[in-house]
């Protein structure tokens, strides 16, 4: 039997990581061997891949994706590589944008030219729907142009063109990705959904920003390496995919969710100053993902139940931050 090669960046985060799990996992092909490589930052821990741990088909690389000598050690001939390593979090990049451009944009054009010196099969690029700047009613299709309002969606959307310019020009096979936020058991506690969450069921108040009408749509993890392994297995070249999560809700609607998922009330809430340049709404139409025969198989309600369960479970604390939480995605 024939092996094919996946070299998965960031896969000790939380997306990468829930990808590297569904991939190796019993309902994963058997004909596939993973080579993790993850810079282990703040975000990236590898509790998320201590299931797999001892896999034969699995190895773990502690190093950084702007290291062209060693991504150019790793990426092999007739591979597939997925990235879905970034700095992702909105506050942060407001704050700082350096790590953010060496990351995404640097660190993916490091991948792309060892991809393209190595011959790979396909080069997948993950980004967001936050590329697309923000929408007051409708959807965006991939036709869209990109309008980024942050920087962080500034790199992402970089990285995007930039992972597309090698497709168009070297005639690499690259595809890209978009999603809506991610949601799941395990995600960092800078995150919306599980900072909220470790902040109720500690018994400490939640902050919300402005007047918390920002809506987001919201996809299981899950659901998104669904995506993924089907855009790899039916998507073309040089195509961009978006996926969605098909549950839209204000950032208010899904406080008073989780208040009730912690037996909490309204007097945990506490308003604060909006972020800077907060995008109103996302909304992505996945019609074009949904044709090769996507479908979202995990229902928001008992999604976001067995996420609240699993921080339960874990009686995990909310980890001290200067950076407040936000409605961002994601990694």
């Amino acid at each position: 039997m024939t092996t094919t090669h996946h070299l998965v960046t960031g896969a000790a985060g939380f997306i990468g990581s829930a990808y590297v799990r569904q991939l190796l996992g019993p309902e994963g092909p058997p004909d596939i061997e993973v080579t993790a490589l993850d810079a282990l930052t703040y975000a990236g821990d590898l509790a998320n891949l201590a299931p797999l741990a001892g896999h034969p088909r699995l190895r773990f690389v502690h190093g950084d994706i702007t290291d062209a000598a060693l991504v150019g050690e790793l990426t092999r001939p007739g591979s597939v590589v997925v990235n879905f390593a970034a700095e992702s979090h909105v506050d942060r990049s407001i704050a700082a944008a350096g790590a953010f451009v060496r990351t995404n944009v640097l660190g993916t054009q490091v991948l792309l030219d060892a991809a393209l010196d190595a011959g790979v099969r396909c080069f997948l690029q993950v980004s967001t729907d936050e590329v697309y700047g923000s929408i007051e009613e409708g959807s965006w299709t991939e036709e869209d142009p990109v309008r980024p309002r942050s920087p962080y969606a500034a790199t992402k959307a970089s990285a995007d063109l930039l992972a597309l310019s090698y497709a168009h020009t070297h005639g690499l096979d690259v595809r890209v990705t978009r999603c809506s936020n991610n949601y799941g058991p395990g995600q960092h506690p800078e995150k919306l959904i599980p900072r909220f969450v470790t902040l109720l069921l500690a018994g400490e108040p939640v902050p919300l920003y402005g007047d918390g009408g920002n809506v987001r749509d919201w996809l299981h993890v899950l659901d998104h390496c669904r995506a993924i392994r089907l855009v790899l297995e039916r998507g073309a070249p040089a195509e961009v995919y978006n996926v969605g999560g098909g549950t839209q809700l204000t950032n208010a609607e899904l406080t008073g969710l989780l208040l009730d998922a912690c037996g909490a009330d309204w007097s945990a809430v506490r308003p604060v100053a909006d972020r800077k340049g907060h995008d109103r709404r996302y909304c992505v139409d996945d019609g074009k993902l949904r044709r090769l025969g996507y479908r979202p198989l995990v229902p928001f309600a008992p999604g976001l139940a067995d996420t609240v369960d699993w921080y339960r479970r874990r009686a995990v604390r909310p980890r001290p931050t200067d950076h407040r939480p936000t409605s961002s995605l994601r990694k």
